[in-house]
């Protein structure tokens, strides 16, 4: 679905969207759209790449008739674009919504008019049950993906969702806030020693988001199986790997507990209990199918045949499985470098 094909990606200054320029373009695709409102973003990642099948597009997704001439001859839309960070959208609730909610619908209108084929929105495991603004946003977002199903016409494009948790190293996360205050001799900053997460890799998002183009029936959330973390190990590790690179002894650096943020959770959620009972999965994902009923068919959907039914999901950070320390380290040394 890469191949020859046009590509559009949403955010593509991000760093989601510029993590996944070098596996698209190991995909050989005629184009890649670069969409962004972030001027400086996008020169940055032209003199990253230099490529020229890539294309860089200064616009925001808030503005229809931008995005649809963005989006003219396009085959697949990746949709990173959004405002991802819990206090931000706290303080900024409706610049949120007309964001994560409004630009998300842009984009599902503009792809039906415009005949895309694959429409793939990011969305975050934060919508599962949500205690603030963004994993709200988000939650809503995946409903009109699946809900831009229903209203294709008869073309065959097909939308669906990915979710993911942390993405290690991406702007603003735990592992470079860690890292930066190692770096400036601490304390390290916890909000809660109970905390977990699920983690990521940029190479596991980019698959992620490659399966969901290729294995949608549409109106899907795909899910990547995701390992867990304690932060409070995290941040332990993190001292004992990276405190002597920058000139500083580990038992010097303390580890100070701040409170929970406006909106911030102990543990995170893959999904939820509703959701598990039309899950399917394969090695490596799960699927949550969207919700039918043979009374009222919210969408004709025909299944992945791929994908079996789903046994023993574990759906909390909290209930998984934790990676132990020396695995913590590797990760540590393969996002910040030795």
């Amino acid at each position: 679905m890469i191949e020859n094909q046009n590509v559009l990606v949403t955010g593509g200054a991000g760093s989601v969207g510029r993590s996944l320029v070098p596996p698209l373009l190991a995909r050989d695709p005629n184009v890649i759209r670069l969409f962004d409102n972030n001027e400086g973003g996008l020169v940055q990642a032209d003199h990253e790449f230099n490529d020229e099948r890539l294309r860089y597009l200064l616009g925001n997704i808030r503005e229809r008739p931008r995005l649809a001439r963005a989006m003219e001859d396009i085959d697949v839309v990746i949709h990173t674009a959004g405002i991802k960070h819990v206090d931000i959208s706290e303080y900024n609730p409706f610049e949120a919504v007309k964001t994560n909610v409004l630009g998300l619908q842009n984009v599902v209108e503009t792809a039906t008019e415009a005949g895309v084929d694959r429409v793939v929105f990011t969305s975050s495991d934060k919508a599962v049950t949500p205690a603030n603004t963004m994993g709200t946003s988000k939650l809503l977002g995946e409903k009109l993906t699946t809900a831009g199903n229903k209203y294709r016409g008869s073309s065959d494009l097909r939308l669906t969702s990915v979710r993911f948790g942390n993405v290690i190293n991406s702007s603003r996360s735990v592992v470079p806030v860690f890292e930066e205050q190692i770096r400036n001799g601490g304390p390290v900053t916890l909000t809660d020693e109970r905390m977990t997460r699920f983690f990521l890799t940029y190479g596991d998002v980019a698959d992620l988001i490659t399966t969901a183009i290729e294995e949608t029936g549409g109106g899907e959330v795909f899910v990547r199986k995701m390992p867990a973390v304690r932060i409070e190990d995290l941040a332990e590790t993190m001292i004992d790997t990276l405190a002597e690179k920058y000139g500083h002894r580990p038992e010097d650096i303390d580890i100070e507990l701040i409170g929970r943020r406006v909106g911030e959770t102990l543990h995170e959620e893959i999904m939820t209990e509703r959701e598990v009972e039309r899950t399917v999965e394969n090695d490596e994902y799960y699927a949550i199918q969207p919700e039918t009923t043979e009374k009222n068919r919210f969408l004709e959907y025909d299944g992945l045949p791929d994908f079996s039914p789903a046994e023993g999901i574990v759906r909390s950070s909290e209930r998984a499985e934790k990676i132990d320390r020396e695995e913590i380290e590797q990760m540590v040394l393969d996002s910040v470098g030795d």
